[in-house]
């Protein structure tokens, strides 16, 4: 009787498969290209990235396999309801098969990976990345990192200075080689994720394999942090793991942990003082434990210290991330609308907006370090990590620009805190939906003799495809189109209104 189910598994992680391949060929003629790569001298890639033929095909295939490989992890959420034995393993078998393709794809989503690569020319050239843009480099441009970015200094932090100085004296000038180094080194983050994850979860009574599934199967996470190689991967790989050893009190490594994990992005500083209170333990009154914050700070800024004196860069990351205002927002950040919404007002009347985003950012910042603050004072030990997770989503979602991987640092651990079937799970849904779309439109590369005219006809093509999809996904589909209304059917406010 055991084999139907196992059969439909097999389907199912065999459809994820074939999603994750379809997004591989499509990235053949949309993923990002450094100038120098020999692959721009191939001519089946010429034809497929400068034919438009070509590029409208692999936008197709693109775009259809983001939605092959979405049905892929509904449909296993839906045959593991039950999260039972034997369901992580399954969940982690899908992780790794997802995932081989995409491996090997070129990157598609961003191209932040070739500015990981000028970051270590720069390093390796001796010159300061917390001060130097990588412009100030020779032949920077061919080498493919975003002009937009190119006189800005790092957002990094210094432990990922030292990695990509290694990648790029390790691969020597393979543009193509460093992408695969900085792949793997995000797919560690990935597997950190994978193991820990569920132990997590399992500390706050949680299935694990349910919280592995909202998490690491996940297509959105997939596809940024295996295909795009983000290094936020290895940073979110490295908190989760922090935060397992302080719930387990191991309170000194769960700090050198998290002192790597800032390391990679300096934005995980937030959760330090939750670790503290996390290693305090949950019968620790105030004294205790302002005495584990102490802890807590001098051992990071012994680590901190000991890694800039070591690279030379001192606390260089933490100037930048102090100082950096950035100039751009997203209009589907709260604060980027609201930035849009109050400079077309002064601009009805007449006066300079310039300095609007500066302000809301500042504002922004405050009121989302005012509620971590609120959030690090009250409330159960028992709810401290979701607290931890509130306020670092208070940090992210306040301002003005919010990428969609930046909503990856937070779902580990809002899933190992128990995301509820009802319009929690169904945001959760909802919004992998949207940015799958949004990506597979908007971050794509097409030859810049191509664009004037290509490139607004394969967003559409490409939107065209997602909307389509998820419209017969949810609503048509005989096997998932009973999802979202089971999650809006458990929602509080609808059960109210039936009874009303």
């Amino acid at each position: 009787m055991r084999s139907q189910p196992d059969a439909g598994v097999n389907r199912t992680l065999l459809s994820g498969v074939i999603g994750a391949s379809l997004i591989l060929f499509g990235s053949f003629g949309t993923g990002w290209l450094a100038s120098v790569s020999p692959l721009n001298r191939d001519p089946f890639f010429i034809m497929l990235r400068t034919e438009p033929a070509g590029v409208i095909t692999c936008v197709i295939l693109l775009a259809i396999g983001c939605w092959v490989l979405f049905r892929s992890w509904w449909r296993l959420g839906q045959k593991l309801s039950a999260w039972g034995e034997g369901a992580l393993k399954i969940v982690r078998r899908a992780v790794w098969l997802w995932s081989i393709p995409m491996f090997v794809a070129l990157p598609i989503m961003s191209r932040d990976v070739f500015a990981y690569i000028g970051q270590g020319r720069l390093v390796d050239a001796g010159q300061d990345p917390y001060v130097d843009g990588i412009s100030s480099l020779n032949n920077w441009f061919q080498l493919g990192a975003d002009t937009m970015w190119a006189q800005d200094g790092t957002p990094y932090g210094p432990l990922f200075l030292s990695i990509e100085y290694l990648v790029v004296n390790v691969v020597g000038g393979s543009t193509d080689a460093a992408i695969l180094v900085f792949r793997a080194i995000a797919f560690i983050g990935v597997l950190l994720c994978l193991h820990f994850v569920p132990k997590l979860a399992e500390l706050h009574s949680v299935p694990g394999a349910k919280a592995t599934w909202m998490t690491v199967a996940n297509p959105l996470f997939l596809v940024n942090f295996v295909a795009s190689a983000h290094n936020d991967a290895l940073m979110t790989g490295l908190s989760v793991w922090a935060v397992y050893l302080a719930c387990k009190r191991h309170g000194f490594w769960a700090i050198v942990v998290l002192a790597a994990s800032i390391g990679v992005k300096p934005i995980t500083l937030v959760l330090l003082p939750f670790i503290g209170l996390l290693w305090a333990g949950p019968e620790a009154n105030w004294p205790r434990r302002i005495l584990y914050w102490f802890y807590s700070g001098m051992i990071f800024l012994a680590l901190m210290t000991v890694v800039g004196w070591l690279n030379g860069y001192w606390f260089g990351w933490l100037e930048v991330m102090l100082n950096y205002t950035g100039a751009g927002f997203s209009i589907f950040a709260p604060l980027g609308l609201m930035t849009v919404a109050i400079s077309s007002i002064f601009h009805s009347f007449g006066l300079e907006s310039d300095s609007v985003l500066s302000v809301i950012k500042t504002a922004g910042r405050l009121i989302g370090v005012v509620m971590a603050i609120v959030l690090m004072f009250r409330g159960k030990y028992s709810h401290l990590v979701q607290r931890m997770a509130i306020a670092f989503s208070a940090i992210v979602v306040l301002s003005p620009v919010i990428q969609p991987w930046y909503l990856l640092w937070l779902l580990p651990f809002f899933a190992v805190t128990g995301l509820r079937d009802d319009w929690q799970m169904l945001w959760l849904h909802l919004t992998t939906i949207f940015f799958l779309a949004y990506q597979a439109a908007d971050q794509i590369f097409v030859w810049q003799f191509l664009q004037e005219s290509l490139v607004p006809r394969v967003q559409m093509i490409s939107w065209g495809i997602s909307i389509a999809c998820a419209i017969y996904l949810v609503f048509f589909d005989p096997k998932t189109k009973s999802i979202c209304p089971d999650l809006l059917s458990s929602t509080n406010w609808l059960k109210k209104s039936k009874k009303a």
